[in-house]
C-alpha cells in the first residue's frame, strides 16, 4: 500500500461533495423491489463505476425481480472479503420524484437514503480509494442483491448468495446504521405465512344452523398461533392481517390471515412450522377446511463466536483511529448477512450511514455519518 490510513481518511474527507452527489444519484431513481427495470439500471450504473477500478462484474439474472450484481477484485482463489448490501428499496414508482434527495440541517431524506443508498455509496468509494492506493491485503467480492426487501421470494438469490460467499474469510454488510452506533452481530429471521379458511355460507337469519363460520375457525386458530410465541427462545408469532366474510347477515364462508414469524434459530422456526401443520389439520368448527402456505422466508443471521471476535477487533481498530466506539447488538429485522453466517463466515452488519425510520416516509440519515462510516470501512479493510 502506497498510502497509509490517515492519508485515506483525508482523501475521503476531500471527496465528500462527490460522495454526496453519488448518494443523491442513487436515491433519485425509482428502484422498488417490484421495479425490475429500475433495480437493474442501478446495477448497470454500479458496474460502470466498478469496472474502471479493475473489478470483474457479472450478474445473476432473474425473470421477475432485480438481478444480483457480483464484482470481484484480485485472486479469488484465495480467502476474500465480502462487501454486501442491496440495490432495491421498498418504495413505489413515483416516490423519487415526489420526495427526492434533500439535505436540511444535516439530515438527508429521500426514498432509500438510509436503506440503503448511503451504504452503497460508502462501499463504492471505499473500494475506489483502496484500489487507487494499491490495496492487496485480501481479494474483494461485492455482492449486491436486487430483491432483498422481498426476501428473494421470486428468485434463486438466496442459494446464489451462499454459493458466492463460499471461501470468504469475513463479511461486511453496509445496511442501515443505528443512531447508537450499534453494529449487528445477530438478526432474527422472518417468515410470512398465508392462511385460508373455508367454511359453509348460510343466511344469518333464515338458516344460521346450516352455516359453518370460516371467521370463527380463523379466530380459534389465530389464538393458537400466537400462543406459540416464546420470547426466551427468541421466536414470535404475529397474526398481523385478517379478513373474512362479505356481509353482516351471512355466515362467512371464507376467511384469510397473514402471519409474521420471527426466529432466532432454525430450531425455533422448525418448532413453529411443525405446530402450524398441526393447527391447520385441527378442526374447531365442523366441515371447515384450513390451508397454510409459506410465502416469504428470510434467514436468521445467527450469532457466531467468530463474529463477536471480529467485532472486538473492529471496535479496537475504530477507537485507536479516532472513530466512535461501537457496541455489538442483536435486532429483529432481517438482512442478507444471514447467508454469510449460515456459511459460517464471521460478519458485521449495519455499517452504513446512521439514521432512523427506514421503510417509511420519515426515513432520514445523518449527513456526517457518510464520511464517519467511510473511514470506519477503510480502517477495517486496512487493519483487519
Amino acid at each position: 500500500m502506497e498510502k497509509n490510513l490517515r492519508e485515506l481518511f483525508c482523501e475521503a474527507e476531500a471527496a465528500k461533495e462527490e460522495m454526496m452527489e453519488t448518494w443523491k444519484f442513487l436515491v433519485n431513481r425509482d428502484c422498488g423491489s417490484g421495479n425490475k427495470a429500475g433495480v437493474d439500471q442501478v446495477g448497470r450504473d454500479i458496474k460502470a463505476v466498478l469496472e474502471p477500478l479493475g473489478f470483474k462484474v457479472r450478474f445473476h439474472e432473474y425473470e421477475k425481480v432485480g438481478n444480483m450484481l457480483v464484482a470481484e477484485y484480485g485472486d479469488m482463489s484465495k480467502p476474500f472479503i465480502v462487501l454486501t448490501g442491496h440495490m432495491d428499496t421498498v418504495f413505489a414508482d413515483g416516490t423519487a420524484a415526489k420526495r427526492p434527495f434533500t439535505v436540511v440541517n444535516g439530515r438527508v431524506t429521500g426514498p432509500g437514503c438510509l436503506d440503503m443508498k448511503g451504504g452503497v455509496t460508502i462501499l463504492l468509494y471505499a473500494v475506489k480509494f483502496l484500489t487507487g492506493a494499491g490495496y492487496d491485503r485480501y481479494p474483494l467480492k461485492i455482492i449486491l442483491a436486487g430483491d432483498e426487501e422481498v426476501g428473494h421470494n421470486q428468485s434463486n438469490a438466496g442459494n446464489d448468495y451462499l454459493a458466492e460467499a463460499k471461501g470468504a474469510v469475513m463479511g461486511f454488510n453496509l445496511e442501515t446504521g443505528f443512531m447508537d452506533n450499534g453494529i449487528v452481530v445477530e438478526r432474527k429471521g422472518c417468515c410470512r405465512f398465508e392462511w385460508d379458511f373455508q367454511g359453509v355460507g348460510a343466511h344469518a337469519g333464515n338458516n344460521p344452523e346450516d352455516g359453518r363460520s370460516a371467521v370463527q375457525e380463523m379466530c380459534h386458530k389465530a389464538i393458537d398461533m400466537e400462543g406459540l410465541t416464546d420470547f426466551e427462545e427468541g421466536t414470535t408469532v404475529n397474526v398481523g392481517v385478517i379478513s373474512g366474510g362479505t356481509v353482516a347477515n351471512a355466515v362467512p364462508e371464507h376467511a384469510h390471515c397473514i402471519v409474521d414469524v420471527r426466529f432466532r434459530s432454525e430450531k425455533g422456526l422448525n418448532r413453529i412450522i411443525d405446530s402450524f401443520k398441526k393447527i391447520a389439520s385441527r378442526q374447531y368448527i365442523p366441515d371447515t377446511k384450513t390451508t397454510c402456505r409459506l410465502t416469504t422466508r428470510i434467514e436468521a443471521m445467527e450469532r457466531l463466536d467468530s463474529s463477536l471476535e471480529l467485532f472486538n477487533r473492529a471496535n479496537d481498530i475504530a477507537v485507536k483511529n479516532g472513530l466512535p466506539e461501537m457496541k455489538a447488538i442483536a435486532v429483529g429485522g432481517g438482512s442478507d448477512s444471514a447467508y454469510l453466517t449460515k456459511a459460517g463466515i464471521p460478519t458485521l452488519c449495519a455499517l452504513g450511514v446512521r439514521g432512523q425510520f427506514n421503510h417509511t416516509e420519515r426515513e432520514w440519515a445523518v449527513e456526517d455519518s457518510l464520511i464517519e462510516r467511510e473511514k470506519l470501512l477503510l480502517a477495517l479493510l486496512m487493519k483487519l
